[in-house]
């Protein structure tokens, strides 16, 4: 019988922003396989309803779940806003997602109770920084600012680009406004613009990471449901990566930024899984 503590861990995102997730679970689990779905045919998420993103969540839990994973990371600010807390009730295995995270990181980080958020405009439209935030300390005031060209940008590599720059600056300057001093990249494309962001907020604003934090709170769940790996790494390939289209694309990207060499990206039809819940709520 296979040991399920040796099973990969799922992680998904509407394209290549989770593979910062996965980049932080790499350095901070590396006895951990990931299976890892990039939803490329049908970015961006963050425009969608949240019926749709609800919809989309659930067919790749199922294609995950076929993958016998042990836990999935919605590796997506939007998913997690719009859908964690449904497919959590639904689906027979540990789901998180990547905003608490980086909020309870942010609350007990701020000093003077002014943190920012940026992130697509279904997470910031969402105001679960804000609800998160507040049910931790009702003294934060929350500033949202929604940066919907920053997953294109970072989607065509402009990371460093003068072009980044000069929008970064336009959507950030709201939150200079503001004298915070926590900003929270509420979008996990964000942390490949950490430079450009801090260059233009300034080394006295704390920028956080959710990506980072998620992996630690990922070793957390791991740890206390005691499904951590046992396993010594000796397979050759730990980490197997899908997409919903553009597989070539997605593994170019994948290889600028990733610890780890990806040598092949598979695409599957997403869309011939199910969506919907069974009748009586759970289903497995």
């Amino acid at each position: 019988m296979t040991d399920i503590r040796n099973a990969p861990v799922g992680v998904f995102d509407s394209g290549v922003g989770g593979l910062t997730v996965a980049r932080e679970i790499m350095r901070n689990l590396p006895s951990e396989k990931i299976v890892y779905f990039g939803d490329t045919a049908r970015v961006p998420y963050g425009s969608k309803s949240k019926e749709t993103i609800t919809r989309y969540s659930r067919q790749i839990i199922r294609f995950l779940m076929e993958q016998d994973v042990k836990a999935i990371v919605i590796a997506c600010n939007t998913a997690s806003a719009f859908a964690l807390e449904t497919v959590r009730h639904e689906f027979p295995l540990p789901i998180i997602g990547v905003i608490r995270a980086g909020a309870e990181v942010a609350a007990a980080g701020t000093r003077n109770k002014r943190v920012g958020v940026i992130g697509t405009e279904g997470t910031i439209g969402s105001g679960i920084h804000e609800e998160l935030l507040h049910s931790l300390d009702p003294d934060i005031q929350v500033f949202g600012k929604a940066c919907p060209l920053f997953c294109p940008l970072v989607e065509e590599g402009w990371t460093h680009d003068p072009l980044t720059r000069e929008v970064a600056s336009r959507y950030l300057k709201e939150l200079q406004d503001k004298d915070i001093d926590t900003l929270i990249l509420g979008c996990t494309h964000y942390p490949l613009l950490r430079s450009t962001i801090r260059e233009i907020m300034g080394e006295s604003v704390r920028l956080v990471n959710p990506a980072y934090e998620t992996a630690l709170e990922l070793k957390r769940l791991l740890e206390k449901e005691d499904l951590c790996s046992r396993e010594t790494r000796e397979e050759e390939f730990p980490y197997r990566f899908y997409v919903s289209d553009l597989a070539e694309k997605f593994k170019q990207f994948a290889n600028s930024i990733l610890p780890y060499d990806v040598e092949m990206t598979q695409k599957i039809d997403i869309e011939r899984y199910y969506s919907q819940p069974k009748e009586g709520g759970t289903d497995g």
